[in-house]
């Protein structure tokens, strides 16, 4: 093929992959879209839900509405979007809960966390505490335990989704403890039992519970990063206060169900990441113990894959039985 012909079917081509890309980006909702969370109202996930769809709201001219489906971990959030129209409408702002947990977690679940969504974008992280009542004796990890080690199974942990469940049981496997766990449908109503002081403690993000812990209501004990957070860089972590290797890291990204068509994704990865990247937008999260971060969605589809083993292997490691 002459060097020229070569040249303009090159130039040629490159112009169709920019016009696919711009057709790809000029995607938009054509009515109000849904993201469905998979906790209560007050929880750090519908916190940072609702930052998003304020964020969203001017970029696509369109309302967006957060619809909470708190219950069975996440898991019937997860299936409502699995079953949901694969046209942009419906999206999820999941967790580590039902897209890695629950398969170690539960027997049966009614979605598959891989095959039935179309991943979109990471989210970030949460920073995850040990907390307590304002009530309560305690003042550290090693009072805790000591108590828990005194009275054998009188000590409870509630817990409002999967790091919770996670975090409690490894704590008293790594500490050698009984502890009792005591589970809630989401974390506010667990973190109302324990500054009552109805239970001992819970492992809740920060998102959720930093005007308790500000108020006095909340005492933390310690953050369950293997590092101390930027976020609450006075708080030590678990691994330093009596539980060394101690590391439970919790995210949240953004899915929609499968077969979601490939200019949608890449229109709402766009949109996504240029309001999550905005500094206001991340200053606004890290006020709530949120660290914001984003990704392709080919980066965030291979990212879940890798925590569904790494979540089944702590569930094990703590000896927790599927439900």
């Amino acid at each position: 093929m002459p060097v020229r012909r070569r040249a303009a079917l090159i130039a040629a081509g490159g112009a169709l992959a920019g016009a696919s890309a711009r057709a790809q980006a000029a995607w938009r909702p054509a009515r109000p879209v849904t993201i469905v969370v998979p906790f209560g109202a007050g929880s750090g996930t519908d916190a940072i839900s609702r930052i998003l769809a304020q964020q969203l709201e001017p970029e696509w001219g369109q309302s967006v509405v957060v619809e909470n489906r708190a219950g069975a971990n996440g898991a019937l959030a997860a299936a409502q979007v699995a079953r949901a129209a694969p046209d942009g409408l419906t999206l999820m702002m999941t967790t580590n809960t039902p897209h890695a947990a629950n398969p170690a977690l539960m027997k049966r679940l009614d979605y598959d966390p891989v095959a039935d969504f179309t991943p979109i974008a990471r989210a970030g992280n949460y920073t995850f505490w040990l907390v307590v009542g304002e009530r309560s004796p305690v003042r550290s990890l090693r009072d805790l335990l000591e108590l828990a080690r005194a009275r054998p199974g009188h000590v409870t942990y509630a817990s409002g989704n999967s790091t919770g469940i996670v975090a409690g049981a490894t704590i008293a496997q790594m500490a050698g403890v009984e502890m009792t766990h005591v589970p809630y449908r989401s974390t506010p109503p667990a973190m109302t039992d324990v500054i009552a002081g109805r239970v001992a403690c819970m492992v809740v993000d920060v998102s959720a519970s930093l005007g308790h812990v500000q108020a006095g209501r909340l005492r933390a004990l310690g953050v369950t990063s293997r590092e101390r957070s930027a976020l609450v860089p006075e708080v030590p972590t678990l691994h330093e206060a009596g539980l060394p290797g101690f590391d439970v890291v919790a995210w949240a990204g953004l899915v929609g169900p499968a077969r979601l068509p490939p200019e949608v994704v890449a229109s709402v990865n766009a949109v996504f990441r240029r309001v999550w990247e905005r500094p206001e937008t991340v200053r606004r999260l890290a006020g709530i113990g949120f660290e914001a971060r984003t990704s392709t969605p080919e980066e965030f589809g291979a990212f879940i894959r890798d925590e569904i083993a790494h979540w089944g292997r702590m569930v094990r490691a703590a000896g927790i039985e599927p439900e």
